[in-house]
């Protein structure tokens, strides 16, 4: 899951062998996990935090630890689950509920899961237990949900289950567009995902096909799905009503084809931007800065809150250290980057 993590060496630098991990399978576990990790690197294995902790039938809500898998708890409710199996199903949705969490992925319906949730418990990095929700430390709370594990590591997820049910209710399945030859020897190797306002979507995609055959690029697959808006989380990305293009790619494994597709998945940023599109910020690491800062003008805020509850930086991940990486480099002359 997501919230598995290395903590830095005290001077900064990360060991060239990742350490052992340290598997953890409770809430104490994790908090000793987590202050042990003030003396020595950690690598934190928490997939086996995938219990159910408690059913509200009367209020309809459900607290599961962050490991559990949607599919898991589909099964655990019985006839009653359908709703969180529909989540399970829904594109791009990560397996578990904390990665989905931290994400802030989009429900079945087109909206960022956040609006499902009750409220969240998580260990800090100094190896605190705190539960969030919108009244008890509602700032953190929004941090959290969408904050890509930054601000902690999450225990366990509290969801609306009505909520949930009337998101499976108003899904809305994805236009799939196939345009793999029959003779293609390349699967998809590459995937990106951009949002577009719904009046630019026809000319985004030819713009995208386009570029594709210049740059001799497989273009196999084409998924269209409705996003809706929210704005409850601190780093949003659903600002508005989107439409989200994902697009997948054949590429030779090669260390110039990969390169290349690096290329090609910000010129293709870039022309969402372009047409007032933006793009989730879990591709940040695909962005130049300009089209970080572009799409996410809030998050140097979001990063001077990490460090205010974290100051040591002691709790990082793949995602922190290439997003602040980017971010440290001079901002380009152009303004998409394209």
């Amino acid at each position: 899951m997501l919230a598995t993590l290395t903590f830095p060496t005290s001077d900064g630098s990360y060991l060239a062998q990742r350490p052992k991990p340290v598997r953890v399978r409770s809430a104490d576990e994790l908090r000793r996990a987590l202050r042990e990790a003030r003396e020595r690197p950690l690598l934190l294995d928490a997939t086996a935090l995938d219990c159910v902790l408690r059913l509200d039938g009367e209020r309809g809500i459900l607290e599961a630890q962050a490991a559990a898998t949607w599919q898991a708890l589909a099964r655990y409710l019985g006839p009653r689950g359908a709703a969180l199996a529909a989540v399970a199903q829904t594109p791009g949705m990560p397996r578990s509920v904390g990665d989905a969490l931290s994400t802030n992925a989009a429900g079945p319906d087109g909206v960022a899961l956040g609006a499902h949730v009750e409220a969240i418990t998580l260990v800090t990095p100094d190896g605190e237990l705190k539960r969030a929700d919108r009244n008890c430390n509602p700032d953190l709370f929004r941090l959290v949900i969408g904050g890509h594990g930054v601000f902690g590591v999450l225990y366990s997820v509290t969801l609306r289950l009505d909520s949930l049910r009337r998101a499976a209710q108003q899904a809305e399945a994805p236009v799939e567009l196939d345009l793999a030859s029959a003779g293609s020897a390349l699967p998809i190797a590459h995937q990106t995902e951009v949002l577009v306002p719904p009046g630019e979507l026809d000319a985004l995609i030819s713009e995208v096909r386009a570029l594709a055959e210049e740059r001799r690029i497989a273009l196999h697959r084409i998924s269209v799905r409705k996003l809706r808006p929210e704005a409850e989380t601190f780093l949003c990305w659903a600002s508005r009503d989107w439409a989200g293009v994902r697009l997948g790619m054949g590429i030779r494994p090669t260390l110039g084809a990969c390169v290349h597709a690096t290329e090609i998945r910000r010129l293709i940023l870039g022309a969402a931007l372009a047409r007032g599109g933006s793009f989730p910020v879990v591709a940040a690491c695909d962005a130049s800065r300009a089209q970080l800062e572009a799409c996410y003008p809030r998050l140097a805020a979001f990063l001077a809150e990490k460090r205010r509850y974290d100051p040591c930086e002691r709790l990082q991940n793949e995602w922190y250290r290439r997003v602040t990486a980017i971010l440290r480099r001079e901002p380009c002359e152009s303004r998409w980057d394209n």
